[in-house]
């Protein structure tokens, strides 16, 4: 039986992908170049009988997110990274209250208004929580099509397991570029997943409170106490990465999202050549895939590590963080809608 494989764009696949994961609530403010994300859930949740709602603002997004998400309901937004900032609000609350939901940023260039080119400039906003207090997001950073379609499923699980705000962190390229694909079901666990603590109603039960707030003393901190536990529990089992030619490299390209995929070509051009190069490319980048950096360390000292980015030197600092100075760090990035090239990766290679 052959398989059915169609062309769909980045931000198409992403929000086929949620309605397959069981999404039945969206609610989003257009912003370039993530509107085709929007524009397709306005078609497709009608026909799945689910809830679309273009809200008047970023702000009124993410605030009807944690409404959808306090009634039990798989829920998402999506936007770009200005979109993404007036978010941020709603997002520390979605954390406070543990509700858990599903954020797409496909991120364009910046700071400010910036441009609607590509860029990775969202790293530390996304992986640092972005907005006040301390809390943390998941994150997951599809490199393709497929892949920006299959996170969906995984985003929503893992939202749901921990009660955690999970991003799933693209860029401009990704959003917009078209590829086969195939979908499948993802909605092995949204069927009758339990979530007692929703707010569905006291029906013979003692009454649910969602909140953030907590004014008697010590409450507020044994509360961040327990995100803490939770987070440390996420760091220990969902780390992920993809890891190529390993065993013998000299030189590690580290790179994620749309940027792995140049690395790659770079990777299999020198390989051929030879030339002893491996590749970490980070799918969680909270949790950061810290084990194999440290694993790698102590394994081999001469190691060197070029991080690649369309950001100055964002996820840079985790990498060097995870290496403690036991290995050489390089960096090769540009911003503001500037992409590395192959050429201009080779060129930095040759120079380590």
């Amino acid at each position: 039986m052959m398989t059915k494989r169609i062309l769909m764009t980045g931000n198409e696949a992403i929000a086929e992908g949620a309605i397959q994961a069981g999404c039945r609530f969206y609610a989003g403010y257009p912003i370039t170049p993530q509107n085709e994300l929007t524009a397709y859930m306005a078609r497709r949740m009608l026909q799945v009988k689910g809830i679309f709602i273009q809200a008047e603002s970023e702000l009124s997004a993410i605030n009807m997110v944690f409404g959808a998400a306090a009634v039990g309901e798989r829920a998402m937004t999506s936007s770009s990274s200005p979109g993404m900032s007036l978010k941020q609000e709603g997002i520390s609350y979605l954390a406070g209250a543990e509700l858990p939901a599903v954020i797409v940023n496909i991120m364009r260039g910046g700071p400010g208004l910036g441009n609607i080119a590509p860029s990775q400039s969202d790293y530390f906003q996304a992986t640092r929580g972005g907005g006040h207090g301390d809390y943390r997001c998941i994150v997951l950073a599809p490199s393709c099509v497929q892949e920006a379609y299959n996170f969906m499923g995984v985003a929503f699980d893992l939202a749901d397991r921990y009660r955690i705000p999970v991003i799933v962190l693209g860029d401009g390229m990704l959003g917009q570029m078209m590829e086969p694909m195939v979908i499948h079901s993802l909605n092995r666990k949204a069927k009758g997943i339990e979530k007692p603590w929703a707010l569905t109603g006291c029906q013979a039960r003692k009454p649910n409170v969602i909140k953030s707030f907590y004014l008697k003393e010590g409450d507020l901190e044994k509360f961040n106490l327990k995100l803490q536990k939770k987070y440390r529990l996420i760091q220990q089992k969902e780390a992920c990465y993809e890891g190529l030619f390993l065993d013998d490299a000299k030189t590690i390209l580290v790179a994620y999202g749309t940027m792995a995929r140049i690395a790659k070509n770079v990777l299999y051009k020198l390989r051929e050549k030879k030339k002893k190069i491996g590749l970490v490319r980070p799918i969680t980048l909270w949790p950061f895939p810290k084990g194999i950096f440290q694993q790698l360390s102590v394994q081999r000292k001469r190691l060197v590590a070029l991080v690649i980015e369309m950001s100055y030197g964002q996820m840079l600092e985790d990498v060097k963080l995870c290496t403690d100075g036991k290995i050489k760090v390089e960096f090769c990035g540009r911003a503001g809608g500037g992409i590395p090239t192959e050429r201009e990766i080779i060129k930095k290679i040759a120079t380590l």
